[in-house]
């Protein structure tokens, strides 16, 4: 019998759990929101239905196919200090108790821990407006849990990296430089793992109110990591720079934090064995396309 997946949001994250069944040759249909007008979509030779959900506007469809569904995936971010989805769909969701949700949070709601290990118990202390956006979220996800009892788990990412956005491409593409800061920690996770953590979530009964970090094993500051990508590509020299100099303000507010993620938790009960352990494996696997 099929499965039947819902994806607030059809990014990075949600395209490789769907690679993930297709190469497990697993039976699924599914259907995924988009802002732009709802119509017929193909990914990877599977037909799917595209919602629309924008703002305040959303396709009645959603309803329905909520209803339906086996398995929820949420990533799309907090608008302000609401979760949208709870806001817009919260009566159907509590109806629907076989549904197994994962939300997608982000490890930025740990703040700063000045490079020391944190934690799903660690004090949550975030500086930035995304990271206490996203704990606000957390909270109101949990809440959802305990009064309605919905198979409801939160997942918190660290720097996500991929095929197509990683510390190769920035170099190649011109980008020679790395960002100058001591002691400054932070922890990645290659989009191809985030995909089978969230298979083992779905598959796995009984966590209802549970938090995972889902990261790698090596901790790195941008220095080490670009370093190492441009040893790769026999780049000869980087420039360093300082955080001031970053243009984005959500870049340099990234640089605030300093911590190294756990994922003992990830790997005792979810049981997930990491295809690229660290930054190094996963960076070494991309070579061939940068040189």
């Amino acid at each position: 019998m099929s499965k039947k997946y819902f994806f607030f949001g059809f990014g990075q994250v949600a395209k490789n759990f769907i690679l993930l069944q297709k190469k497990e040759k697993k039976k699924f249909k599914f259907v995924a929101t988009s802002t732009s007008k709802s119509q017929i979509k193909n990914f990877v030779n599977k037909k799917y239905k595209s919602l629309k959900f924008k703002n305040n506007f959303f396709d009645k469809k959603i309803f329905r196919f909520l209803n339906q569904s086996d398995f929820i995936l949420v990533s799309i971010p907090p608008k302000k200090n609401t979760d949208i989805v709870l806001k817009y769909f919260s009566k159907i969701l509590k109806l629907n108790k076989k549904a197994k949700i994962i939300y997608l949070s982000a490890t930025s709601v740990y703040g700063n821990h000045k490079g020391k290990w944190v934690n799903e118990k660690s004090r949550l202390k975030p500086t930035s407006l995304f990271g206490k956006r996203r704990q606000k979220a957390e909270k109101q996800w949990l809440k959802f849990h305990r009064k309605f009892k919905n198979n409801i788990i939160i997942f918190r990412l660290p720097g996500i990296y991929s095929k197509e956005n990683n510390a190769l491409s920035r170099l190649r593409y011109g980008q020679n430089v790395f960002v100058k800061q001591n002691k400054h920690f932070f922890s990645r996770i290659r989009v191809e793992d985030i995909a089978t953590a969230i298979q083992k979530g779905f598959k796995k009964n009984n966590l209802g109110g549970q938090i995972f970090n889902i990261s790698d094993d090596l901790p790195a500051s941008n220095e080490v990591v670009s370093k190492f990508s441009a040893k790769l590509l026999k780049i000869k020299s980087l420039n360093p720079i300082k955080v001031s100099e970053i243009k984005s303000k959500m870049a340099r507010d990234f640089y605030k934090d300093s911590k190294k993620v756990s994922n003992k938790k990830m790997k005792l009960i979810l049981k997930v064995k990491l295809r690229y352990p660290t930054y190094k494996e996963g960076l070494r696997s991309l070579l061939n396309d940068y040189v």
